[in-house]
């Protein structure tokens, strides 16, 4: 069996973890949980190589839920946000977080389809956040990369509502 794999992402402050939570709730589908979040809550610095941690456990959290043979999940991001942000960050990312991504992309018994948040939306700040004056530069880095993978994708515009309708409507998206 095909599982079709909704992935979320885009910039800081783009509206992935409430587009994420949204589609979980309205299909009654799995949601993989965005790692970061919770790793980062109990640091007070992080380092490169804490992001291959949680790359690891990301992508460990996602093949858990894959592995009971779902037909639709939505990730609220993937490692393709772990390698734009150690790219940005530090200058490149760890061949493994690149390797598995690459490896994932490429599954047989599953169908990847990203939904890039454009980030014309206001800025929330958070203490985990640190890229409220370069989003569009970022969203620009998302979209390069969708395109150089060829990725299945598609870009999301406008409020909460709007984006989700959005979604629900794709072609690839239909229940």
């Amino acid at each position: 069996m095909n599982t079709e794999i909704l992935v979320i992402t885009g910039p800081e402050s783009s509206g992935k973890t409430t587009l994420a939570s949204q589609l979980s709730d309205y299909w009654k589908i799995p949601l993989v949980s965005e790692v970061a979040r919770d790793y980062l809550n109990e640091k007070d610095f992080y380092q490169q190589h804490d992001l291959l941690k949680i790359a690891k456990q990301q992508h460990k959290q996602e093949q858990a839920l894959l592995s009971h043979f779902p037909e639709k999940i939505v990730c609220d991001t993937d490692l393709l946000v772990i390698m734009i942000w150690s790219e940005v960050k530090y200058g490149h990312c760890d061949p493994w977080i690149t390797t598995t991504f690459e490896n994932s992309i490429k599954q047989k018994n599953s169908r990847r389809y990203y939904y890039l948040c454009d980030c014309n939306i206001p800025w929330q700040a958070d203490p985990l956040r640190e890229n409220p004056y370069n989003r569009d530069e970022l969203f620009n880095l998302y979209l390069q990369k969708i395109n150089e993978y060829k990725l299945n994708h598609r870009v999301v515009k406008g409020n909460q509502r709007i984006r989700l309708q959005q979604v629900l409507t794709a072609p690839n998206s239909r229940n």
